[in-house]
């Protein structure tokens, strides 16, 4: 207090005005704050100017450290306390204390000096200092709890410039400018700062309060420690009580008209046993809640209750603790069982309409035979996806299938019209299109017998079939075809020989709707398809090998693998089964990942991939290897889905298709 004190004496130039012995002061005009600022800087500036004109500074030899009468510097005075000296002065000298003044000179001098009652000892200087009238008037300010300036006035008049007088226009009518419209750039570089530091993990928030521990007075009651072995046992062994079932809609006061008894469930209910009813009571139904009446059921259910409580035993149900993910096969990495197509190469243009058929070449797989539903067949370059030749049938085409003898050009090609049509495609060696042209001249079409009429037209050979031809397929040495009819007879299956130009119907009995038909690949087997069932028949005894059932309700597709003991069926139901038919007749694996109907099934003859084509415009890969060793499971994995066309046939070199 001392000290601050000082420091006001110090800084306060004023002329002290005169005060009263209470200490009051005299009421000032009201002057604003900035006037008396601005008046005390320039009195202060005033006396300072006519000190510097009065006297000079080599003169007066004073300072502010000089007016003290110690020399010990600003140092706290507690320091020497324990001591019987304050300090020492500038020649090293010992200061000793001021002496205290004893109780009659302080009351002697509060009797005479008229001034004693504004003096304070300073500690630092160990002498009285006055204060001035402006400083008594401050700390009176203080002690009051009003502000520390001398004439403050905090509730000062205030004039509303704005709605002091009304006018008829407002006073600005700037249009608000663009910036107000324009999300602020400072704004969102503070944002985007804060969203990377949350991003880092630099700044976090607010930590959560900690909840005040309660402790429990009798906790040690619960303690394990505190427990005997039989308690402890009977915690280990403790069943909870079932809970009593949920309420149904039965029990409602307004119950659905189902849930009400006519008067033959009524009577069936009466006439029962209570135990082989099956709920115990007659559901009724009131127009609103406060007519119904008192539950006269009510003790004698609670009585059952507590009887079920106390005597019915009670067992432990043992739950299976399964982690979902360990129910899941482990899939490999796709990456990991490449090569197999992902990405689209080009599109190749040409038909009017829909291009219902393809077929690629089996041995090198440059060329690409495709039928339309403009009656026309095409015969592409896959490498460059351009048109080679193109040649015109009698109807739409509806199956095109490539001769997969590499000695030999041919193409068999099944169009509207019940007619089929052989013709060499002129495409590739030179020497081997010549080959297959002598071979077309040489097919003995004028000995045909029988239902199916072979002829020659041209350069071509065309086979008049008494139905319309949904499939043709190709027998793995090039000399044998097969034919589905659309209808559903007996005789929709044929089985053609190109050498002797004759045709023969395998079947006199229908066996079931035919929807598509294959040749085993090393033995004289025939594979045919119905609507829900594969048999597999022995051409050489003429009998039925193996009957194997699909769990497809409509097949719609069928191809085997390379070796013929691997079977891949696709159906309209978007099915798509794997037969294994050394295994069993039942499906090996079964898969539906399409949305719609499958249309297409085919196998690659080089890599382990196989492709399923649906009506929903996708196309499913999958990584299907088959081990040669029948000790090993098979493997199938789906690794892609594309967007493809109706029929899909694979490339026989590369992985695409």
């Amino acid at each position: 207090l001392a000290r601050s004190i000082s420091g006001l004496h110090g800084t306060i130039t004023a002329k002290p005005a005169k005060l009263r012995r209470n200490g009051n002061c005299k009421k000032k005009p009201y002057e604003p704050q900035d006037a008396l600022d601005n008046k005390k800087a320039l009195r202060e500036i005033k006396v300072v100017a006519k000190h510097n004109r009065e006297s000079d500074e080599y003169e007066y030899d004073s300072s502010d450290e000089e007016d003290l009468r110690n020399t010990i510097g600003n140092i706290p005075i507690s320091w020497y306390d324990d001591e019987t000296h304050i300090g020492y002065n500038q020649m090293g000298e010992k200061i000793e204390k001021p002496k205290k003044k004893t109780e009659i000179d302080t009351f002697l001098e509060k009797m005479e000096d008229p001034d004693y009652w504004r003096k304070v000892f300073d500690r630092q200087s160990g002498t009285d200092v006055q204060l001035t009238d402006e400083q008594v008037e401050k700390l009176n300010n203080i002690a009051s709890g009003k502000y520390p300036v001398v004439g403050y006035n905090p509730y000062e008049p205030f004039l509303d410039l704005f709605s002091s007088e009304k006018s008829i226009h407002p006073i600005d009518n700037r249009p608000p400018p663009k910036a107000r419209f324009i999300p602020s750039r400072d704004e969102m570089r503070i944002v985007s700062r804060m969203v990377h530091s949350i991003k880092m993990g630099w700044s976090k928030g607010p930590k959560q309060k900690e909840e005040k521990k309660v402790y429990d007075l009798w906790a040690a009651e619960n303690l394990i420690d505190h427990k005997t072995k039989s308690e402890l046992a009977r915690m280990r062994m403790h069943m909870p009580a079932p809970k009593m079932p949920l309420p149904t809609h039965a029990e409602s006061y307004n119950p659905p008209e189902e849930y009400l008894f006519d008067e033959d469930e009524k009577r069936k209910w009466e006439q029962a046993e209570p135990e082989d009813r099956s709920i115990p009571f007659m559901p009724r139904k009131y127009h609103s809640l406060r007519k119904v009446p008192q539950y006269d059921k009510f003790i004698t259910e609670r009585f059952e209750r507590c009887l079920d409580l106390y005597l019915a035993p009670r067992k432990i149900k043992m739950k299976l603790q399964v982690d979902p993910s360990d129910l899941l096969p482990d899939l490999p990495n796709p990456n990991d069982l490449r090569p197999f197509p992902t990405t689209l190469a080009f599109y190749m243009h040409g038909h009017i309409g829909q291009v219902r058929s393809i077929s690629v070449e089996p041995d090198y797989g440059e060329l690409l035979a495709s039928g339309g539903e403009d009656g026309t067949v095409r015969i592409w370059m896959i490498g460059a996806g351009r048109c080679l030749k193109t040649y015109k049938v009698g109807g739409p085409v509806t199956c095109v299938a490539f001769c997969p003898v590499s000695s030999k050009t041919l193409v068999v090609v099944a169009y509207e019209g019940r007619q089929i049509s052989i013709f060499n495609t002129n495409c590739g060696d030179k020497l081997i299109c010549a080959q297959t042209e002598k071979f077309i001249f040489e097919v003995p079409v004028e000995q045909s017998e029988g239902k199916v009429n072979w002829r020659r037209i041209k350069d071509r050979i065309v086979l008049e079939m008494p139905n319309e031809v949904r499939q043709v397929v190709w027998h793995s040495k090039g000399d044998y075809l097969a034919s589905v009819a659309v209808d559903d007879i007996a005789s929709s299956v044929y089985i053609h020989q190109m050498s002797k130009a004759k045709s023969q119907c395998p079947f006199t009995k229908r066996k079931g709707h035919v929807q598509s038909v294959a040749f085993h690949p090393s033995s004289p087997r025939f594979l045919v398809a119905t609507k829900i069932h594969v048999r597999v028949y022995d051409l050489a005894r003429c009998q039925l090998v193996k009957k194997c059932i699909t769990g497809i309700k409509h097949i719609s597709s069928m191809v085997p693998d390379v070796q013929g003991e691997n079977l891949f069926v696709g159906g309209l139901d978007r099915k798509f089964v794997w037969l294994d038919l050394q295994l069993s007749t039942k499906p090996w694996k079964n898969f539906k990942h399409h949305n719609s109907a499958i249309r297409g099934v085919a196998y690659h003859k080089r890599y382990p991939l196989l492709a399923t084509i649906s009506d929903d415009g996708t196309a499913m890969v999958y990584y299907a290897r088959v081990h040669v060793d029948s000790f090993k499971d098979n493997e199938i994995y789906p690794v892609k889905r594309l967007r493809a066309h109706k029929m899909v046939r694979f490339h026989s070199h590369c992985c695409g298709n």
